[in-house]
């Protein structure tokens, strides 16, 4: 089996240049690296539409702009890449097909970044890689809050063939793991017609903490975003996010596994992660779920979730430098 560290062996979906132009480093030699930008080329949890193993690469190169490392904020003047010193490790080089080989190598992989006492931001690939993610920053920070951007509440207790691990489930695993307590989620944007009424009952019973999109509809993000906060912020010194792209209307966001009609807006994504990010401790982050073979003209679900992690970045950067 290749070495998952070895980033002179790629997939031939592999990303080949650095987010934003930042540094390219190697996990075992990160030096002063503040963030970590890390690729997880991996959609065999999928359920439906396959193709998010492509999701990183097209991340890093949806961006008109030059691949220099430098993005002063618009608004706030920040250099995020520089105020945070980000660099890029890469994609793991993952076996196909193999999800419990995968799950491991990426959590190694997380959980080394996060020893380094650099926050992990992780390309996706589908949700289950939340699953290792998430898990891994929780046993270097511990008692972590995970806030959870997504149409779907991913917390199935099998996948449909009957596999615990998948993208329907990695917020089960990480509850009946006690990587993070039920207590400690909040879930945002969540609609439609899964999981079961059984499923939803589970999630109370676990303390979660769940807004659907009627009540976002009802009284509007802002008010929404401020429980999170204040629910998040509560009792955890550390933040985990994770940004299921199909949480925003695939209007706006097509290129998307499981795509579900009726969310969020683009704008209110990028304002929220830029807000949770200055105004919480966040510790790691994911970005998961782009399919570009379904995105819809000039990439945009791709150009969306290249912003989400710049809009992340620049929060976190704007905290640091209160």
């Amino acid at each position: 089996m290749s070495d998952p560290f070895d980033t002179s062996r790629v997939h031939a979906f592999s990303s080949r240049g650095s987010f934003a132009g930042v540094p390219a480093r190697n996990l075992d030699d990160l030096g002063d690296a503040g963030v970590v930008v890390m690729g997880a080329p991996f959609d065999w949890g999928a359920t439906y539409r396959a193709g998010a193993r492509f999701g990183p690469r097209a991340i890093r190169e949806s961006d008109y702009l030059g691949f220099d490392g430098y993005r002063p904020h618009l608004l706030t003047g920040i250099d995020a890449l520089a105020v945070l010193n980000v660099v890029d490790a890469g994609d793991l080089v993952l076996p196909v097909g193999y999800i419990d080989e995968c799950i491991d190598r990426i959590g190694e992989a997380v959980e080394a970044i996060a020893r380094h006492g650099a926050v992990p931001i992780i390309l996706g690939g589908d949700h289950s890689i939340t699953w290792p993610n998430a898990r891994a920053v929780a046993a270097v920070h511990g008692d972590i809050a995970l806030i959870h951007f997504d149409a779907h509440a991913d917390t199935g207790s099998t996948s449909p063939a009957g596999m615990l691990l998948g993208h329907g489930t990695p917020m089960r695993r990480l509850i009946e793991s006690g990587a993070v307590a039920g207590r400690r989620f909040v879930q945002i944007g969540l609609r439609g017609y899964w999981p079961e009424p059984e499923t939803v009952a589970w999630m109370d019973e676990q303390g979660m903490r769940t807004y659907l999109m009627n009540e976002i509809v009802e009284r509007g993000m802002r008010a929404v975003v401020d429980d999170a906060v204040a629910y998040a912020a509560e009792g955890a010194d550390a933040v985990f996010l994770s940004v299921d792209i199909d949480v925003v209307d695939p209007g706006m966001a097509p290129g998307t596994g499981t795509p579900e009609p009726g969310g969020i807006t683009s704008r209110e994504l990028l304002d929220t992660l830029r807000r949770l990010a200055r105004e919480l401790n966040v510790v790691g982050a994911d970005v998961v779920e782009v399919s570009p073979p379904y995105d819809g003209p000039g990439e945009i679900t791709a150009f969306l979730a290249n912003r989400c992690v710049l809009e992340i970045l620049n929060g976190m950067a704007e905290r640091k430098l209160l």
